[in-house]
């Protein structure tokens, strides 16, 4: 464990554990420990790495809450080969949790990571008290089979680019793309021990695993009332890559949840609004904690 008072996601070290299922998987464990909060485990997104995660974002959850940020099978600093589904990813991510002997936790899903976090809290729900989605949908919802043409364009470059993660994860004004050239600075900012980026192979089986997600399948909605924990879902007003309804459909499915919407952003919403989001998300943990099941909010 490292020292919660000194570390951030600047100096936070490279971990790594094998798990039962032969994977060395590459971790980092920071932030405030309590008796009373289990750690928030955080889930990244699409072709990403511990290094893509906004320290912005990140330090200001550790300042309350225990962090861990995770590469899962076949992701930059971790081995084994990408699962090509969501569901293997989700099984891959508790040997992990298993191996670590963190039996009860948050999750924090952003992106492809996201639909990672609604397979473990329907596979694991006694483990995971809270859920925080970001930027995401639910299985076999309509525009969820792939991405539009630019989308898929510039997220399928050899290798990724500052350009392209703008067009991506910011929304087309001028004042989204420069607070994501500030996200950028942000992420880029650590020097020292950073994480091995992504590959090509990486990039193809986590697509392989979109595209199965979102096959059209509207039967696969019902499996969203089957999350029963508290549930926090933030998205953009015009995310194109994930688009912003499917949002609306999982807060009007999932029993017990709220929905926060960031104006003028797209689908990295979280890291456009850095310490908002992280205000939201302690509040929401502060109301779990406190009341239990919080009402939902809409």
């Amino acid at each position: 464990m490292t020292d919660s008072v000194t570390v951030t996601a600047a100096t936070a070290p490279n971990l790594e554990i094998q798990a039962a299922n032969g994977v060395r998987y590459r971790y980092r464990r920071f932030g405030t420990v309590t008796a009373d909060r289990p750690p928030m485990v955080f889930l990244q997104h699409f072709r990403g790495n511990l290094d893509n995660w906004d320290p912005a974002l990140i330090d200001a959850i550790a300042a309350q809450h225990e962090v861990i940020l995770l590469d899962n099978t076949g992701v930059a600093g971790s081995s084994g080969r990408v699962p090509t589904s969501v569901g293997q990813m989700a099984r891959d991510a508790l040997e992990f949790l298993d191996a670590l002997g963190v039996r009860r936790y948050d999750l924090f899903g952003f992106s492809l990571g996201g639909f990672v976090a609604q397979e473990i809290a329907l596979l694991r729900p006694t483990a995971v008290r809270a859920l925080v989605l970001a930027g995401t949908g639910p299985a076999g919802a309509p525009r969820m089979h792939g991405w539009r043409e630019d989308i898929r364009r510039e997220s399928h470059h050899d290798q990724s680019t500052a350009e392209s993660l703008l067009y991506i994860f910011f929304a087309h004004t001028d004042t989204s793309r420069e607070l994501g050239k500030a996200f950028l600075g942000r992420i880029f900012a650590r020097q020292v021990d950073r994480d091995e980026p992504t590959t090509t192979a990486v990039r193809d089986a986590q697509y392989d695993a979109v595209l199965d997600w979102g096959i059209p399948d509207l039967s696969k909605l019902e499996r969203l009332r089957g999350i029963v924990q508290p549930t926090l879902i933030l998205q953009g007003d015009d995310d194109l890559m994930i688009p912003t309804p499917g949002s609306h459909l999982m807060a009007g499915l999932i029993p017990d949840s709220r929905l926060h919407i960031f104006p003028d952003a797209a689908h990295a919403s979280i890291f456009q609004y850095p310490e908002e989001a992280a205000g939201i998300v302690r509040g929401f943990l502060a109301e779990v904690e406190t009341a239990g099941t919080p009402s939902a909010g809409r």
